[in-house]
């Protein structure tokens, strides 16, 4: 059973007694009626004998907020079994019931060339992930403190690029990407480099790399190994601070959460006291002696013996939060991997501390990577069915609370196991929310399914480039003013604007990312007219892609998130892209992209004749009234064109009827084409519909397109594409 992703706490807010200006051809659309609605989502598993129990409903199942059972108001069931992977398919499963690894590597705790050697360790764990597992890479040093490197990203090859330099600045030009998705951008570095360099080159530049992550981890190393006690008690407590604003963090991201800790561990006897020898107590016992020229003299204050009960708090604290978040952590030592001389202990009390930490959190210490190896992929198959149980909490504030819950399995078998998150927050106003927790939330709605209170749409296609460049996608974006303005609003109005377009296996190819600032006081009569229209540029490869294009109002965190299939083809193949509708000027309020330092610009692509027109992402057509549009494409095929057009439903099925005209042609049998032509509705329905045209050649060579389109009439909905 598939329904629309929403986050743990997902808001639909509809403003009270809201008149929405009409779209040309749209009646006036009007909202009353002011509700908040919270929907908390519960990722459940059922383990029986180490596999997952398949097969459950939704009456199989008893929710508890507190003490109080709710009734289960949404139901779904993802068996990670039924994708296949690297197919399209595995990325379309609902965040909530996504498994989340970051891989936390702990610079100061840990021997330099133990952290060298974990990095390949590590890459060899992940690929034994499922394709729709996001994997996150964060470091923590006492230098530097906690540094999130790479956000929950299902693109193994900026994963690898981030373990490999840890996020050393000297070792990468950081991609600027504000939602840490893409590391560093590599595609026009390899389409610029020799082949030869590509795999000649690789040893000895991975030999070097080596080297340089070690130069700078010695540093980190030295600062922590050199530490005295009291100070060891001060890195204590900076690293339970750092780790508890991460647990913090990880309560926001949906899903199932494993903190992934590679380290050799803290001195534990820093917590717990430290038992001594009795020669240590001797010594003791001598220091205490008095003779006739001396006084009492003491270097144990009794925290060496007992511990520091500041330090057991703050421990107990940082530990609970990471309870609270649902988050595990699975650590690793990395003692192992050291070798020669670095086989001394230099950390004999850290293994107890990760034991602790993890154990506290429901995960295990693993002595070695083959371990953790073999355990992940118990776990992976353990966790492979996921059932999301969703309620509607009433009167809950926006507080930030912490609210207790509890998951029964009614008749449930004997030995079965029920796992799942033991509580939620009451969300907090988008304003109060910290940095780091909205980027890692916006990365995750980017990776989501198709939601939003924004209503937007998107239209994108593929134009070939001169000389050997990829080929460029245009990217237009129309969002409906009213509704980006919906809810109350300051006078400067942030607009986000995030476009990523992901490859068949989850790689990130190319983005966009731009905060669209908009004094309200001069825009907000024309956003209220018609709306935001953006105009953005991507550089893609051949190949089959899915563009997301999230949309956030960055004062009231309201957003929108489309998702679009585009196919880029080869510069010699033949293609038709989805018909232009021209529409008047003066309608939006026009913005184009602010390109990347080095990013050309590409031409302006929506021409006729040498004259620029403005297309609609998606037209509003009256049903028997003729509308110009535009086709372009390329290769297309000598003699006489001919045209065939359908009308097809939200639901694909054809619809009779309609007038398609084509008109004449500019271009020849290769290269680029363009034809204007005219397109009549028939009588249909308001709603959404598609145009799809098929222009055949004079050797019965066929090229078709699709295009979105709406009727009106009515309306679309509020969030439409």
């Amino acid at each position: 059973m598939r329904q629309a992703s929403r986050r743990l706490l997902r808001f639909a807010a509809a403003a009270a007694g809201l008149g929405l200006v009409p779209w040309p051809g749209i009646a006036q659309q009007t909202f009353s009626g002011a509700t908040d609605v919270v929907v908390v989502e519960v990722p459940v598993q059922i383990v029986k004998d180490g596999e997952p129990v398949r097969g459950l409903t939704a009456n199989d199942f008893e929710v508890y907020d507190g003490r109080k059972k709710v009734p289960v108001t949404g139901f779904e069931v993802l068996d990670l079994t039924t994708a296949a992977a690297g197919t399209p398919a595995a990325a379309q499963v609902p965040v909530s019931a996504r498994r989340h690894f970051l891989l936390l590597f702990d610079l100061s705790n840990s021997e330099p060339k133990a952290i060298v050697k974990a990095r390949a360790a590590a890459l060899d764990v992940v690929r034994g992930l499922h394709p729709s597992d996001l994997v996150a890479v964060a470091t923590y040093s006492t230098l530097q403190g906690l540094q999130l490197v790479l956000g929950f990203t299902p693109d193994r090859q900026q994963l690898k690029t981030a373990v490999d330099t840890l996020g050393l600045p000297k070792l990468i030009d950081r991609s600027p990407d504000p939602l840490r998705l893409v590391l560093a951008q590599t595609q026009g570095d390899i389409s610029s480099r020799p082949a030869r360099s590509m795999k000649d080159g690789f040893a000895e530049a991975q030999a070097g790399k080596d080297q340089a992550v070690l130069d700078t981890l010695q540093d980190f190393a030295t600062q922590s190994n050199r530490a005295v006690r009291t100070v060891q008690e001060q890195q204590l407590r900076t690293l339970t601070k750092s780790f508890t604003d991460l647990a913090r963090l990880m309560a926001e991201v949906e899903g199932r959460k494993y903190v992934v800790y590679l380290s050799e561990g803290f001195d534990n006897t820093l917590i717990t006291g430290r038992v001594k020898t009795q020669d240590e107590e001797q010594q003791d016992l001598q220091k205490r002696t008095l003779d006739q020229n001396s006084v009492i003299t003491t270097t144990d204050s009794g925290e060496e013996s007992f511990g520091n009960t500041r330090s057991q708090n703050v421990v107990e604290k940082m530990l609970e939060e990471f309870r609270r978040a649902d988050c595990v952590i699975q650590a690793v030592d990395l003692g192992g991997l050291r070798a020669g001389s670095d086989q001394a202990p230099q950390h004999v009390n850290g293994k107890e501390s990760m034991f602790n930490m993890a154990k506290s959190t429901g995960g295990e210490l693993y002595e070695n990577f083959n371990d953790f190896s073999a355990a992940l992929g118990q776990m992976v198959r353990r966790t492979g069915v996921t059932y999301v149980l969703s309620f509607q909490p009433d009167g809950l504030k926006p507080d930030g609370t912490y609210h207790k819950l509890r998951v029964e399995l009614k008749n449930a078998a004997r030995g079965a196991r029920v796992v799942y998150r033991p509580g939620y927050y009451a969300p907090r106003p988008y304003k109060e929310q910290p940095v780091m927790q909205r980027l890692l939330e916006t990365g995750s709605d980017v990776l989501g399914e198709e939601s939003g209170a924004i209503a937007t749409s998107v239209l994108a296609a593929s134009f070939t480039a001169s000389g050997d460049h990829n080929p460029w996608v245009p990217v237009v974006i129309e969002v409906n003013g009213a509704s980006l303005l919906a809810g109350k609003q300051d006078p400067k109005l942030p607009v986000e604007i995030y476009i990523y377009a992901l490859d068949q296996n989850g790689s990130v190819q190319d983005f966009v990312t731009q905060t669209v600032g908009l004094d309200l006081t001069k825009a907000e009569s024309g956003l209220r007219q018609g709306g935001l229209k953006f105009f953005a540029q991507l550089a893609l490869p051949k190949g089959s892609y899915t563009l997301r294009t999230l949309v956030r109002n960055g004062s009231t965190g309201a957003s929108s998130l489309r998702v679009t299939e585009l196919a880029v083809p080869g510069k010699d193949e033949s293609a038709l892209l989805p018909a232009f509708f021209p529409e008047p000027p003066g309608r939006w309020v026009m913005v184009r992209q602010t390109l990347r330092q080095g990013q050309e610009q590409m031409p302006y692509p929506f021409m006729l004749k040498d004259q620029p027109f403005i297309p609609a992402s998606k037209p509003v057509l009256a049903p028997g009234q003729e509308a110009q549009l535009i086709l372009q494409g390329y290769n297309l095929g000598a003699g006489d064109l001919k045209a065939e057009a359908r009308v097809l439903s939200a639901d694909g099925k054809e619809v009779p009827g309609g007038d398609f005209k084509l008109g004449g042609r500019d271009g020849a049998a290769a290269g680029p084409v363009r034809l204007v032509a005219s397109f009549r509705p028939p009588a249909l329905p308001p709603g959404d519909y598609r145009l799809r045209v098929t222009l055949t050649d004079g050797g019965g060579k066929a090229q078709t397109s699709i295009a979105r389109f709406a009727v009106g009439g009515a309306a679309p909905p509020r969030g439409s594409r």
